[in-house]
């Protein structure tokens, strides 16, 4: 038979699969438009802006409601576009709407183990070892906060380096929290010239950004491509590799001098928890899933709070007046003699207003990672299948105008009562909500409110050129949004 022929013959069996799966899978799922068939409503996003590409945002939300549903390729994707939408699915059904959609590249690279890409029983063990673990790591010796108070001394000690000259913020303000995560899961802290530290850095700082580029959006997708498809997902891959490959020599050098009654770090605890249930087949504590689980630390608490700490300083570069409001309540509340502490901040309403608003305006990742229904689930008046994507616009709740009035503008006074209180807004969703809300949430709350305070103790801000002249809007806008970089001096006070 004609190649010709044949080809036209799979492509119309696959264009005919297409359609039935589409309008077989439809079923009672929100409405939505029209799927094309294999590409879905895939063409009616523009890759580089998935927050105003989804054409149906917000103009789709007003056809067809709050939720309703697109196809990415072959797959319903349903879109959750408001906040009662989000707090019904991931609050009052948190269970049903626990589960995690596995992007293609993340897929292939963790093999469903860790926390941030896993499902069913290693989620949870590995989620709930996870949280108590870091809560109690060093066995009381140090707390949480004593080390994130040590690494913003660091912080402001390298910044002084600078001299006032101008300079790019990005990597100091990455290195500071990295220090944080990697004293509590290796129990070591680098110095910011380190070699080793440059490279995991530089790893983080890719993938960050490459995560908003085209194939790597493709690749998702449509997984079979990515061995065929070349591109920056490769990037991913390789940069995942290497960080994985360090965190497994760590590991083995836990292992040659562990002491399992005296355990020193996150790695530690696991190493004996794998002891412990080392007669268990169906263990989630494994080495594999040690390794996976240390890449999503090292990553979630690395980039997201560095990437908001940047963009919070060209922020307040461009508002100086807030700056200096934040600068009074500092020298009022704190003075220049001690070191901020958690304490603080209950008597500091304004600052943390400005931190608040700092997440809220940047929106730092507009759609929360995406979920995944763990059953059939009667929501509204719809039933989703198991294992249904579901898109949680945190975006929509963020930029809410009935919660937050004029949401486009930075103004601190979204969080401030009448009388200059702090005040709090169930609205305020950053790290999104239910039981995937981020595992270092209560981390990068304090390592924000603590770095900023600190470096705003210790130096004033100044940018070179017109502060009107500062873009604040987005370099990359999409899945993360990541800020343009910019040049400023730390002025010491």
């Amino acid at each position: 038979m004609d190649p010709l022929v044949v080809l036209v013959l799979c492509l119309s069996c696959l264009l005919l699969f297409s359609l039935w799966k589409q309008s077989h899978g439809r079923g009672n799922l929100p409405p939505g438009p029209t799927p094309l068939p294999v590409l879905g409503n895939i063409l009616q996003i523009a890759f580089k802006d998935i927050n105003s590409s989804f054409i149906f945002l917000p103009q789709l939300s007003k056809v067809y409601g709050p939720v309703f549903t697109v196809y990415l390729g072959m797959k319903p994707t349903v879109v959750l576009h408001s906040y009662e939408a989000v707090k019904e699915a991931l609050i009052d059904l948190g269970e049903e709407f626990s589960g995690r959609n596995v992007p293609g590249i993340f897929k292939r690279s963790n093999k469903g183990l860790g926390i941030v890409f896993s499902n069913g029983k290693t989620w949870k063990h590995t989620r709930h070892f996870s949280l108590v673990t870091l809560r109690n790591v060093g066995m009381g010796k140090r707390s949480i906060e004593e080390r994130v108070q040590e690494e913003a001394r660091c912080l402001v000690e390298e910044l002084r380096k600078t001299n006032a000259s101008p300079c790019d913020p990005t990597f100091i303000l990455g290195a500071a929290p990295c220090n944080v995560i990697c004293s509590m899961i290796f129990q070591s802290r680098f110095e910011y010239k380190d070699q080793e530290f440059l490279n995991l850095m530089t790893k983080f700082n890719e993938n960050f950004e490459i995560t908003n580029f085209t194939s790597v959006k493709v690749c998702n997708t449509f997984p079979i491509l990515i061995d065929y498809l070349p591109g920056d997902h490769q990037s991913v891959i390789r940069n995942n590799a290497y960080i994985r490959n360090y965190a497994l020599q760590r590991v083995k050098e836990h292992q040659e001098s562990l002491d399992i009654n005296n355990p020193r770090d996150f790695i530690d605890c696991f190493l004996i928890r794998m002891e412990q249930e080392k007669h268990n087949p169906q263990s989630e504590f494994t080495i594999d899933n040690l390794l996976v689980t240390l890449f999503d630390l090292l990553s979630a608490g690395t980039e997201t709070t560095s990437t908001t700490l940047r963009y919070g300083l060209l922020l307040l570069l461009k508002h100086p007046k807030v700056t200096a409001k934040v600068q009074e309540e500092i020298e009022r509340v704190i003075g220049r003699h001690r070191s901020p502490c958690m304490q603080d901040r209950s008597r500091m309403p304004y600052t943390d207003a400005v931190v608040h608003e700092i997440q809220r305006y940047i929106d730092l990742i507009p759609v929360s990672a995406p979920r995944a229904t763990t059953c059939d689930v009667k929501f509204r008046n719809y039933l989703i299948p198991k294992g249904t994507v579901i898109f949680p616009m945190l975006t929509s709740v963020l930029n809410d105008e009935k919660e937050f009035p004029n949401p486009k503008e930075f103004d601190p006074g979204h969080f401030l009562d009448k009388s200059g209180n702090f005040k709090k807004s169930d609205y305020f969703l950053p790290f999104s909500a239910g039981k995937r809300a981020c595992v270092g949430e209560a981390l990068a709350r304090m390592e924000l409110f603590l770095f900023l305070t600190s470096i705003l103790q210790n130096f004033t801000l100044k940018s070179h050129g017109d502060v009107k002249d500062l873009d604040t809007t987005p370099l990359v806008n999409g899945v993360c949004r990541v800020p343009r970089l910019y040049n400023l001096s730390f002025i010491p006070v």
